[in-house]
Formats: structure tokens, C-alpha cells, sequence
């Protein structure tokens, strides 16, 4: 994605159906967020991150056949979820947060350091970005990049990123792109001189998006097919049937920063960011308890 200019027009969207919670701005929307964060950053020996891959339920022992009135034996089974539909669940959970989403956006000064930068800034050719996303909870993230007229096309999960993983755990901070991506060129997006207006989609779920393909599923599309891979119709409608209800947001002003060592480690080795870390610049929430908040970033380049 090669942009030359970038203004976040925040269209801040979520599922539209649920039992809504009360509604908080500012330093509400702000401490109902952060208040899940960890005291401390837990402690890890692994100087790698893992894969975004969703946990495994755990393994049980088979049962034994239960007999049948008629003395006979009978068993049941049931099939893996392939990862392209959720299983549903008919226990109601307690206590579910609603959704939330934290974003950083950075810019690259001369000295190749990553400082925060108000998003409502013009940026000009050669200006090079990069965003920091944080969650309240676990789940899963998808994003979508629609070009004017074009049709939506996904961006992460990504076949060659998290072995197309795209779990992310609460409060492990997730970089688009990636600070450790091998070539520098490929740790920011860099803006050009062609214009025209970009809009990104982050829809974050409890469970995976019916039809789109993540982890093998998406390795296996990519090896047959055409990647990235292009959202369908009905995929497209349901993302956008849940733009009804606005968000609730924080943000803040203090820009001109530099990413800090915490941040960065969080990131790479994907550790929790703690309650005395720095804070997201913009804090979005859902208004209610569903399983779908849509975030929309207008990416317009002069």
C-alpha cells in the first residue's frame, strides 16, 4: 500500500444488535479499556514471538461407548472446524466485555526512529507510517484494504505473516506492518505522489469470519490460488451490516514521542503491554456486548 498522503476520518462502527452497556467518553472509554491491561509485563525467556494461531482446546480421554437400551453400543464424534466458521456456543458467557481497539499510528523521521504523529497531519511524498493496534480481549483481526471503487480486498490475515494466523491476545500489541520484517522497506508504508482515496476496514471478532480463510486454510488458498485473497459478496455485506451503532472514543494529543523499548519488545516477542505503559493515541469501543466491532480509517493521499 503506497499512499501519499494520510488522514484518518475515523468512521467508528460496531455490531448493531446486542444488549447495550452504558455509554462512556473520554477518560471512561479510556480506563474501561486499559483496566484488563496486567500491573506487570509478564515475564517471558523467548526472544521470538509466537505464531497468531488460536489455542487448542486441550486433549481428553475418548469415552467409552455408552450402551444403548437395546445392549447395544453407540458413539459420537464431531468434526474440526475447518476455520472458516465458528462453532456455536449455547452457554451464555458472564461478564464479556465489550470490544475495544487502540491505535498508534508512526512515522518514520530522518534517524529511522518510530515517533508518534497526530493522525490528522498531512503527510507528504516519501513520509513513511506504520500503525500499532492493541485489543481489550482476545480474538480475532482481520483487515481490509477498498480502493475508491474497487472491491475490498484483505489484507491480514496474510499468507506469509503469522503462518496466516490472526489471533491476537489481549493487550499484545500487533504492528502493521511489522517493525522486525527483514527489509526496512518493508517495516512502513510509504507514501508516493498517486492520488486517490484508500479505506481500511479492522474488524475485530470473538470468533473467526464464516468463508474467509485463516492459518492453513489461508496457506492452502495462496498455493491454489490468487493471493491476497478477495472477499465475497455475503462476507462484504455482513462487515458492512455491522456499521450501525457508532463507537465510543478516546484520544490523545500527546504526539512526537518515540516508540518506546517496552513498546517495541511487547510487539516482537508479543508480550502483554502493562497498566504504566504508554496508552493507544485513539481508543475505540463497542456500545454494546456483540461479537463484532468495525473500525474504518479513510487513507486519503493528495
Amino acid at each position: 500500500m503506497r499512499l501519499s498522503a494520510i488522514l484518518f476520518g475515523l468512521v467508528l462502527m460496531c455490531a448493531a444488535l446486542g444488549v447495550a452497556a452504558p455509554l462512556q467518553d473520554g477518560d471512561d472509554v479510556r480506563g474501561a479499556f486499559l483496566t484488563s491491561r496486567p500491573k506487570e509485563k509478564p515475564a517471558s525467556s523467548s526472544t521470538t514471538r509466537p505464531p497468531r494461531k488460536r489455542p487448542r482446546p486441550a486433549a481428553t480421554a475418548a469415552k467409552s461407548p455408552e450402551k444403548t437400551n437395546a445392549g447395544s453400543t453407540s458413539s459420537t464424534s464431531s468434526k474440526g472446524s475447518t476455520g472458516t466458521t465458528a462453532k456455536t456456543n449455547d452457554a451464555k458467557p458472564v461478564n464479556v466485555p465489550r470490544l475495544g481497539i487502540g491505535l498508534t499510528l508512526f512515522s518514520r523521521d530522518s534517524n529511522g526512529l518510530a515517533l508518534r504523529v497526530d493522525p490528522n497531519r498531512e503527510f507528504r511524498k516519501g513520509d513513511r507510517v506504520r500503525i500499532l493496534l492493541e485489543t481489550n480481549t482476545d480474538g480475532y483481526l482481520y483487515i481490509f484494504n477498498k480502493t475508491n471503487d474497487d472491491p475490498p480486498v484483505m489484507i491480514y490475515p496474510d499468507a506469509e505473516i503469522d503462518e496466516g494466523g490472526n489471533y491476537l491476545q489481549a493487550h499484545v500489541p500487533f504492528e502493521i506492518p511489522a517493525a522486525d520484517a527483514p527489509d526496512e522497506r518493508l517495516r512502513w508504508f510509504a507514501f508516493d505522489e498517486k492520488t486517490g482515496t484508500e479505506k481500511v476496514f479492522f474488524v475485530f471478532t470473538r470468533e473467526p469470519l464464516k468463508d474467509v480463510p485463516i492459518e492453513d486454510d489461508l496457506l492452502a488458498f495462496c498455493r491454489n490460488n490468487k493471493c491476497p485473497f478477495a472477499v465475497g459478496t455475503e462476507v462484504w455485506q455482513f462487515v458492512q451490516s455491522q456499521m450501525q451503532e457508532p463507537l465510543k472514543t478516546a484520544r490523545n494529543d500527546k504526539f512526537g514521542g518515540a516508540q518506546t523499548a517496552s513498546e517495541h519488545t511487547a510487539t516482537t516477542r508479543g508480550l502483554g503491554l502493562a497498566k504504566d505503559d504508554p496508552q493507544p493515541s485513539l481508543i475505540m469501543m463497542a456500545s454494546s456486548t456483540k461479537p463484532t466491532l468495525v473500525a474504518t480509517i479513510d487513507l486519503i493521499h493528495k
